[in-house]
């Protein structure tokens, strides 16, 4: 149901972990998820520990679903002397194209512990469905 639009973006990933940059509006870091069809929704979880719904922006278009974040430092004043610091901050984003089958007009989104959890249906098009097939009868009742 998902097309990966970037092969790359795992090794960015892993280069931003390894050399412990944030993200910038510029070159937003990336958001670990997962995706996975239950029943007839398509689920897909993000991990944003320690942002707050504020700082959540969803929005999709066509078929392009963006998830952004933004976690600011939570000791944020001139008193304050940090003195380890390896949570990331700055901001996170993902797209993801979205396949036709699924019904971008209902997603639902819900986040709790720090997961942003969206729900997209599958399209009722896009379900399978019983097609009945006719007979000789069906057909002499017609041009009969």
């Amino acid at each position: 149901m998902l097309m990966r639009t970037d092969p790359f973006r795992e090794m960015d990933r892993i280069v931003q972990q390894l050399s412990g940059t944030s993200g910038t509006w510029s070159k937003p870091s990336v958001m670990p998820m997962d995706a996975y069809r239950e029943g007839d929704e398509y689920v897909i979880a993000f991990d944003l520990p320690g942002v707050s719904t504020e700082a959540i922006d969803v929005d999709v278009e066509r078929n392009m679903l963006r998830v952004k974040a933004e976690r600011r430092p939570t000791a944020n004043s001139d008193t304050v002397q940090m003195e380890l610091s390896e949570r990331p901050l700055g901001v996170f984003s993902r797209q993801i194209v979205l396949a036709d089958t699924l019904d971008t007009e209902r997603i639902q989104a819900d986040y709790e512990a720090g997961v942003l959890t969206l729900r997209i249906p599958i399209a009722e098009r896009a379900k399978p469905r019983k097609i009945s097939i006719g007979g000789e009868a069906d057909r002499k009742q017609i041009s009969g």
